[in-house]
């Protein structure tokens, strides 16, 4: 096969896949151009307002418990089709809401899609991908949330000055002017539908992840699609070398708990837990009212966090370029110690009065941009390696379920505490949280640049094997 032809197949395949991404990006930030829209119009209290805000992240938590069984159970594809499926639907509902109950249902709808897409995409990712290419595949899923992230803020910002101008010129009647004009926030959500039925339409044109078809007695059909994405050279070394590994795995929840799997749990747990306490999504949902607090006005405040979108991209493309280059331990390292100056900076010139615009701006885009080439994708790509496959579904969904939990907590519990907490104290938080995982990132977190799914599965298996040979050594 020709080898232009095979990497343009996988880069089209992993761009699909990707897309859920995009929609754990914008779905989950368009919320913020809204907050202020919604909170007036229905009167929300704070903690009214968390649960507007958190309430996707609750769907999501649902939606990742039970796509890692789904996604065993009857494979990655239809998982993407039925998160593409779920996210137009969510869209439209909150479009049409016709009141705050219907919305925030249509937000933990919503949050049910975003979860089945947060899994699955990087997961489906990881098992199409050649080993020489599969952490800057597994790093898309990463730039698209960016992507996703970048065009929600911009769609919010220009939304927003659209019906700024409606207002001013009285043309605030007909659908037009009630979905752009007097009600904006819907207009917000009406722009992610297009995106959401494109969605849908690309994911019926992907195959099945190869490991999911030979760990399911469909080797055929694995050799076809491995053929197509790495070519007929050495095609059939590589399904060899799936059935080896697979023969030798179970797939009971349990073996989550058990020698190199729990040990690969706890460090996926570990980066989760670090990357969504980072503050990441205090500052991507709450950004603009934090830059309101600090002087701009909403349309400056959207506009300036569009700035911060941008830098969200651009330092995650930095990432696609590194990742496979300078490994993931390096730039996790680098990132970590460089949220942890952006975070204190910020929290100082809160606590001491100088919290102005456009400072605040540039600390806000130094922490995005340590993030975005860290702590935001190695989380996914680290996940989506250190698992076998058989259990790498509903792996992935525990460590996941921790990024929604602890998303789920800041959301919820951030408008409460900066009505009785310096802000300024919150972001320091922020930074003191982080101190342990650079310990963690130096003695804990493995190195899995350049190695196989199947290289890094028995890896654990020989780990195991040692520490079963101590034991047996010590007991006779």
């Amino acid at each position: 096969m020709n080898k232009a032809h095979s990497n343009g197949y996988l880069w089209f395949i992993c761009l699909v896949s990707a897309l859920g991404g995009f929609f754990f990006g914008f779905d989950l930030i368009v919320i913020s151009g809204t907050i202020s829209l919604v909170k007036a119009q229905f009167g929300f209290l704070p903690w009214q307002e968390g649960f507007f805000v958190s309430s996707a992240v609750v769907g999501c938590i649902a939606g990742t418990a039970l796509a890692g069984k789904l996604s065993d159970r009857y494979g990655r594809k239809k998982n993407l089709f039925l998160a593409a499926l779920v996210l137009f639907a969510s869209a439209m509902g909150c479009t049409f809401a016709t009141d705050a109950n219907t919305l925030i249902f249509f937000r933990l709808i919503g949050g049910f899609g975003v979860g089945i897409a947060t899994l699955t995409s990087p997961l489906y990712i990881s098992e199409i991908s050649p080993t020489n290419v599969r952490g800057r595949m597994i790093t898309l899923f990463q730039f698209a949330i960016t992507v996703g992230i970048m065009i929600s803020l911009f769609s919010n910002a220009g939304i927003q000055n659209f019906s700024n101008s409606l207002i001013a010129s009285g043309s605030t009647e007909g659908v037009i002017g009630w979905l752009f004009g007097s009600e904006a926030w819907r207009g917000m959500f009406l722009a992610e539908g297009i995106p959401g039925i494109v969605f849908v339409l690309m994911c019926l044109l992907i195959p099945e992840s190869p490991r999911w078809l030979i760990a399911n007695n469909r080797e055929k059909e694995a050799r076809i699609i491995i053929e197509k994405v790495a070519g007929k050279t050495g095609a059939n070394a590589l399904v060899q070398d799936l059935k080896n590994v697979i023969s030798q795995e179970t797939g009971k929840f349990a073996d989550l708990f058990k020698g190199g799997n729990k040990k690969a749990l706890k460090i996926a747990v570990a980066l989760s837990f670090f990357s969504e306490m980072s503050g990441i999504t205090v500052v991507f949902f709450y950004g603009p009212t934090i830059l309101e607090k600090a002087g701009l006005s909403l349309g400056d405040s959207l506009g300036g966090f569009a700035i911060i979108g941008i830098v969200n991209v651009i330092f995650t493309v930095i990432a696609l370029w590194l990742m496979d280059i300078a490994g993931r331990r390096k730039l996790l390292l680098i990132g970590t110690i460089g949220v942890i100056v952006a975070h204190t900076m910020i929290g100082l010139l809160f606590l001491n009065g100088q919290d102005s615009g456009m400072l605040l701006v540039f600390l806000m885009c130094a922490f995005v941009a340590f993030f975005a080439f860290s702590m935001g994708p190695i989380k996914f790509v680290v996940m989506n390696e250190i698992f076998p496959t058989k259990v790498r579904g509903r792996a992935v969904a525990v460590a996941t379920i921790m990024v929604w939990v602890c998303q789920a907590f800041l959301n919820q519990f951030f408008p409460m505490l900066r009505e009785i907490i310096p802000v300024g104290a919150i972001f320091l938080f922020f930074a003191a949280i982080l101190i342990p995982q650079v310990l963690f990132t130096l003695k804990a977190m493995p190195e899995t640049k350049g190695m196989s799914l199947e290289e890094i599965e028995q890896q654990w298996k020989a780990q195991d094997e040692q520490v079963e040979g101590e034991l047996q050594s010590a007991n006779s």
